[in-house]
């Protein structure tokens, strides 16, 4: 007989499936299946007119172990609802727990095992079988069937005792890249679910193996190791030693925060002075004729200041500066993370994004800073700087929708029909003299400052994982200008040496570099 005689029945055979399973994918499946046994079986027929009856009784013997293997696969991997599962005909009533039990057990293994435990006990293969399907000596396969049985053992017993203990974890980056959060999502956006989350807290201290990460985390390995894949594509994860994961950045926890409460009296001897030397510095600046967007000196201080720590850290900062790497996206940036379950914020500090306009003569940079009482602004986009830069020079606004853009969130205010822009201006030549201003001001307060960070980051660094040493680098370095944010924040506010800021004030600067 020749196979082409089963082209008319594809259909029909196709019909057939669907009357036997579940979903689309499990009919075209067991369709696939059926045709594929029957084209292999074909030769043994010999009589054309047993043809079709011969067919059908295919079909009902491949469906059979279909859905027997199906049944198992539900059983394996569908542990939520036991009640619901299908067991194997063999299994007594009475077994069904113990037998359930096993094959969450078997679903929490990682693949290496758990495709030889499948193999074997489900689909009754030999061990030279097993080794010719998965193309791996017939010695690896006994030792893994070893190793594995060793496994269901020893968890069978504790895995009542194992529950989700789910972490919830707020992923940020710091660096630079091209990201807008929409057409080019953020990286932290792939890594963000719950469960690469908990992969990344539970893999933080010490590395963990799938089976460890499926245990703890209460779901079977597959989804693991699906996670696991992406974590190490995204570059959340290594793979220290074959087999065991560990997560490559740094998560803030309540320790980091109660650290931070006790070192903050590293700054009360210095705090006067170092306010001092901010009234001094904002008194100068009033003679620069910047444009303050309308805010009060009392307001623009805490900008002054800021602006000042950022320059004075390229001389003074006790711990170098370590470039980010270069990401799987060709940005140079790092993640970071605050994990949330154990206090309602995340650690107090710092937050600063920037971003510069492009094809303008002038070029000026947004910078929003983000601390103490300040409200959270985002950086403006390339575009809506171009604006603001245009109004600032007294030219004409030809893109209507970006500025429309910029009014909306605050970047730009329109007053009796012109347009101001709501965002504090430094021209390159007031950057400069403010630089000038900057020195002279601190001269007197950086090396007291400057002794008060390096004390801090020598405790600092103890709170974290040793292999993260180059990300705490970095974190240290940045602490030059969280202490002021932080600390000296914290203490000038407390002690009445500067008035807090207004609701709903922010801190941002627009400045010209050329």
């Amino acid at each position: 007989m020749k196979s082409d005689i089963l082209e008319q029945y594809v259909e029909r055979v196709y019909g057939y499936a669907m009357n036997h399973t579940y979903s689309r994918e499990e009919a075209e499946e067991l369709a696939q299946e059926i045709l594929y046994t029957a084209v292999r079986e074909l030769p043994k027929l010999k009589e054309e007119q047993k043809f079709e009856p011969w067919l059908w009784g295919v079909a009902g013997n491949v469906t059979k172990s279909y859905r027997r293997f199906m049944g198992k696969q539900r059983a394996m991997y569908s542990y939520d609802m036991p009640e619901d599962l299908t067991y194997e005909e063999e299994f007594s009533e009475g077994q069904e727990e113990v037998y359930d039990t096993l094959r969450t057990k078997i679903a929490m293994l990682s693949s290496l095992y758990r495709d030889i435990i499948v193999s074997y006990y489900y689909d009754g293969l030999s061990v030279k079988q097993i080794s010719e399907r998965l193309n791996i000596p017939e010695g690896t396969v006994t030792w893994r069937l070893s190793e594995a049985r060793k496994k269901l053992k020893k968890e069978c017993d504790s895995m009542k005792e194992s529950a989700l203990r789910p972490v919830e974890l707020m992923i940020c980056i710091s660096g630079s890249g091209e990201y807008n959060g929409t057409t080019s999502p953020f990286p932290y956006t792939y890594i963000n679910d719950a469960l690469s989350q908990n992969i990344l807290y539970q893999c933080y201290e010490q590395p963990k193996t799938v089976e460890e990460l499926a245990i703890i985390c209460g779901v079977p390995a597959y989804y693991v190791e699906d996670r696991i894949d992406n974590l190490l594509k995204r570059e959340g994860v290594t793979e220290p030693t074959k087999g065991k994961y560990r997560t490559e950045f740094l998560i803030y926890s309540e320790k980091v925060n109660g650290y931070n409460k006790k070192a903050v009296g590293l700054f009360e001897p210095i705090v006067r002075d170092f306010v001092k030397a901010m009234r001094v510095l904002a008194d100068g600046v009033d003679g620069l004729g910047i444009y303050t967007a309308g805010k009060q000196k009392e307001e623009l201080i805490y900008l002054y200041g800021m602006m000042a720590m950022e320059h004075l850290s390229k001389k003074y900062n006790p711990v170098e500066w370590k470039e980010h790497p270069v990401r799987y996206d060709g940005g140079r940036w790092s993640y970071h993370a605050h994990l949330l379950n154990d206090h309602k914020c995340p650690v107090r500090g710092l937050g600063r994004e920037q971003c510069g306009n492009r094809g303008n003569a002038g070029s000026y940079s947004h910078t929003s800073y983000h601390f103490g009482d300040f409200t959270y602004r985002k950086m403006m986009w390339a575009n809506q700087v171009n604006v603001c830069e245009a109004i600032l020079s007294g030219s004409e606004v030809t893109d209507a929708e970006t500025a429309a853009t910029a009014i909306e969130e605050g970047y730009i205010i329109r007053r009796n029909g012109t347009r101001y822009v709501a965002v504090p201006a430094f021209t390159k030549e007031q950057y400069e003299q403010f630089i000038q201003l900057v020195e002279e001001s601190f001269a007197t307060v950086i090396d007291a400052y400057t002794e008060a960070v390096r004390k801090y980051v020598a405790g600092y660094k103890k709170l974290f994982p040793t292999h993260l040493e180059e990300h705490v680098d970095r974190a240290c370095n940045y602490r030059f200008l969280t202490s002021y944010g932080v600390d000296i924040y914290d203490l000038a506010t407390e002690q009445g040496l500067l008035v807090p800021p207004s609701a709903g004030s922010v801190c941002d600067v627009l400045v010209q570099h050329k």
